[in-house]
């Protein structure tokens, strides 16, 4: 295109009518607009080949319309790329609303900065049906089906979902109304939920609002999630953080959590049909995690855990104004286990509970769960944990004839509330030793000098992930 030369209209305006004048303004005007480019950068398990913006599948960022047919054009379209390198969709500054999209394999989601992506509020043409979790028999809201996630995707391998700190907004105040209204038939959608998948990633984005559990990995393996900002209302309902499911080798780090939920909730199914499917969460590392749950847990394990709990490692984790720090939700019928815990380096402030326990957490999909399905609780260490204004130091609950065993707790600092209840450690059949603790622990977990409770000092492999900088370029016309 040929620079654009200054130029005078005096002598044009004493000749031409001025409707023509402002039409050869106009016309210049477009010609001298101007591409611009600029290159993203960012941190992924892969690189891609190929890019597209999603604006070239006719998206709108206006906060109003629909965006559905776009994002899946986008995805259909860049999925003849998988076995080419790879694609990666950029979503520019705006507000796109949608309703639920699949993604692919060999894919990266981009949301740029002041990129939001608005969860539709159109629930009979935006959010389709799915049938229930095989590992869990029926819907959490309801005995029927579910929504679709606002984002899924199912047996996929290689998906990155990341940004410069884009959003992602449920709109979940429409959901919850609706939940607590008891006018649905189904449960409700989760935020990002991929099945059956292998490599996944999640990081560096603010998620606000979930119509329920935000972040929902479940029967997939090496899962990384990182730099996540969760923020919800602490009176929402289920609003859990990030809920690993019958996952193996993940990596949970650098998140901070504001919830109505559990900020963390490790799961693996639900009584005999978890037991059924029989899909462990293992080899779970959570670190650097800040949580804000005034009535839920930093980090639960379970309710749903009956395809077993083993191998978790938590580390650096800060809670504030949180009812429990690590809790461990379990009932007969659940059967399975919850094994090899380890817990360490732990800042609690405004706790309800430090440590909590129960093995009467009697939520059950049917009247079908097995009473001998009896869970075994055991090996669950904490170590080196400071906690400010407790009302309870610890309620341990185990089941009767079945105790919960291999409990350790060293280095714990507890300081009380103006006014703490009576009885600091309430604690009923379990098993366990102590050392230098404060208060005082129960007599079930007997104190022994130099008790250093441990935590494993080996590498687990989704450790060993090596992120790669990628690079996506942008135009625009200016």
């Amino acid at each position: 295109m040929e620079p654009c030369r200054r130029f005078t209209t005096s002598h044009v305006i004493r000749t031409i009518p001025a409707i023509l004048i402002l039409g050869i303004l106009s016309l210049r005007v477009a010609e001298c607009r101007v591409k611009v480019s600029s290159t993203l950068h960012y941190s992924a398990i892969n690189c891609r080949k190929h890019s597209a913006v999603l604006t070239e599948f006719g998206a709108v960022g206006d906060g109003k319309t629909s965006n559905t047919k776009a994002f899946k054009a986008a995805i259909d379209s860049l999925s003849k790329y998988a076995s080419d390198g790879g694609s990666q969709l950029i979503v520019p500054p705006g507000k796109w609303l949608t309703g639920s999209f699949n993604l692919t394999s060999h894919f990266t989601l981009f949301l740029q900065k002041d990129a939001v992506i608005l969860a539709s509020q159109d629930m009979e043409s935006e959010w389709p049906l799915l049938p229930v979790l095989p590992s869990y028999g029926r819907g959490r809201d309801a005995a029927d089906g579910r929504f679709s996630s606002l984002i899924f995707g199912t047996n996929l391998t290689d998906v990155v979902i990341t940004g410069n700190n884009g959003t992602i907004d449920g709109q979940g105040a429409f959901w919850w109304e609706k939940f607590r209204n008891d006018e649905l038939k189904v449960t409700r959608p989760y935020m990002i939920e991929l099945m059956y998948s292998n490599q996944i990633q999640i990081s560096n984005l603010t998620l606000i609002n979930s119509p329920s559990w935000f972040v929902h990995p479940v029967y997939s393996s090496n899962v990384l999630i990182q730099g996540l900002t969760i923020l919800a209302p602490v009176d929402s309902p289920n609003t859990d953080g990030i809920d690993p499911d019958s996952c193996t080798n993940t990596r949970i780090e650098d998140c901070f959590i504001v919830s109505g939920d559990d900020c963390i909730a490790v799961k693996s199914g639900w009584d005999e049909y978890g037991i059924k499917f029989g899909m462990p969460t293992k080899h779970l590392i959570i670190r650097r995690l800040t949580c804000i749950s005034p009535d839920s847990a930093t980090v639960a394990l379970g309710s749903e855990m009956s395809g077993g709990i083993q191998d978790v490692r938590a580390e650096d984790i800060t809670a504030i104004d949180t009812e429990s720090g690590v809790r461990i939700k379990t009932a007969i019928g659940r059967g399975a286990f919850v094994k090899d815990i380890y817990a360490r380096r732990m800042t609690f402030k405004t706790m309800k509970y430090v440590f909590w326990m129960t093995g009467a957490y009697s939520q059950h999909p049917d009247g079908g769960f097995d009473p001998n399905a009896i869970p075994h609780i055991q090996g669950i260490n904490y170590r080196d944990v400071v906690a400010e204004n407790v009302t309870y130091a610890a309620r341990l609950d185990g089941i009767a004839n079945d105790p919960f065993t291999g409990i350790c707790i060293s280095n714990a600092t507890i300081t009380l509330t103006v006014k703490p209840k009576k009885l600091q450690w309430n604690c009923t059949n379990i098993v366990g030793v102590t050392g230098n603790v404060t208060p005082q622990p129960c007599s079930l977990l007997s104190e022994k000098e130099g008790v250093d409770c441990p935590f494993p000092e080996d590498r687990l492999p989704i450790d060993d992930i090596q992120l790669k900088t990628c690079f996506a370029t942008t135009h625009t016309l200016l």
